[in-house]
Parts: C-alpha cells; sequence; structure tokens
C-alpha cells in the first residue's frame, strides 16, 4: 500500500513557458551602432567595483534595429576566469527574442588582449548562432582603463 502513495505518473510534465516583457518603449531603448558605443552602455550597467575584482560574462541582446533589448550575467566567477555555458548565452537570446547579440566580459588583471580561450569561445558561441539564426555580431573585452573588440580588430 505504501509503495503505491510515493508513485511517479510519467504523464504529469512540467510547463514551459517562454516569455518577454519589454518594460521600456523601443523607441527609449539605446541603439548601438559600433563597439564604442557598446563599451558606453556596458559601462554604465558594470558594476565598477567588480571590473577588477572578479571577471564576468555578460550578453548584450538586441532587436533587429541594433536597439539594447537588455543585458544578462551568464557567469561570474574568479580572478582568472569564468566558465561559459553557450546553452544558456542562447537561452536568453531566444527568450528575449534577439536578432543578434555582443558578448563582454572583464579581465580583473587589466590586459586587454585576448586569450587563445577568448577566442575558442567566441567562435563556438558564434558557431551555434549560426545554426540558431542569431548573430553574434562582437566580443568585447573590458577592464578599469577602456575596451577591445574582436570585431574592430578582425578577430570575429
Amino acid at each position: 500500500m505504501d509503495a503505491l502513495e510515493g508513485k511517479i505518473d510519467l504523464f504529469e510534465v512540467a510547463e514551459i513557458k517562454l516569455s518577454y516583457s519589454a518594460k521600456v518603449k523601443a523607441s527609449m531603448r539605446p541603439c548601438v551602432c559600433g563597439s564604442r558605443q557598446v563599451y558606453e552602455v556596458l559601462s554604465k550597467t558594470w558594476d565598477r567595483e567588480r571590473l577588477e575584482f572578479v571577471e564576468d560574462f555578460k550578453v548584450m541582446l538586441l532587436s533587429r534595429a541594433n536597439r539594447v533589448l537588455g543585458i544578462v550575467t551568464i557567469s561570474s566567477g574568479g580572478t582568472a576566469g569564468t566558465v561559459v555555458d553557450v546553452k544558456l548565452v542562447f537561452a536568453a537570446a531566444i527568450k528575449s527574442n534577439s536578432h543578434s547579440i555582443i558578448l563582454s566580459h572583464n579581465h580583473p588583471s587589466g590586459n586587454l588582449m585576448p586569450s587563445e580561450q577568448d577566442k575558442r569561445l567566441t567562435k563556438r558561441i558564434k558557431e551555434a548562432g549560426k545554426i540558431l539564426d542569431i548573430l553574434v555580431l562582437d566580443h568585447l573585452i573590458l577592464t578599469a582603463e577602456g575596451y577591445y573588440s574582436f570585431a574592430d580588430d578582425w578577430e570575429l
């Protein structure tokens, strides 16, 4: 009798809902048309106290008109790196119905140059984006003193 009470109904499943609730009118969202504008928007939203402390990886979600739909933190790590789950990058992009994305992370060391790991990750995310028809427009590395753009340096 006790065994029947703990029985699992295999036809009971969780309902999955995908939704995006815009709190800002489309005309009020910042438009980014180059790495400098992306850097300025990211700089305003990045926690300055964390910039030289731990590495964070964020994704800027964009509409077809390059208006910022939002910025999502994908991961936070230690002083020398963070782990990025590509599935989470695209879960956010799909949920927000993004046309394109811009990747970003900071280097607490202050070094603006991308590592080989940064380059491999960027390539992996770009390839995944092709399959999903979500463009990866750039990948910025931020420090307290400036930024590096993969797109500006033809690394994308």
